[in-house]
């Protein structure tokens, strides 16, 4: 497995690791709750750690409230 650094997931968030906790969280939960990862992962990986691995491949964004 890919390692995942913490430099590259700031730069998917505009280097805010508070939008990046809410990312994570809110992803994770929709993970958790059944929505199909984005990434591969095997039956053992968990709900957050598939989250960080979306982000930081560039597959879920945050977007900006209008």
């Amino acid at each position: 497995m890919k390692n995942i650094y913490l430099e590259d997931l700031l730069d998917k968030t505009d280097s805010s690791i508070y939008k990046l906790v809410i990312l994570a969280t809110k992803r994770a939960l929709e993970i958790a709750a059944g929505a199909p990862a984005l990434v591969e992962a095997d039956a053992n990986t968990k709900p957050t750690t598939i989250a960080l691995r979306e982000i930081s491949e560039g597959k879920v964004k945050f977007k900006k409230a209008k």
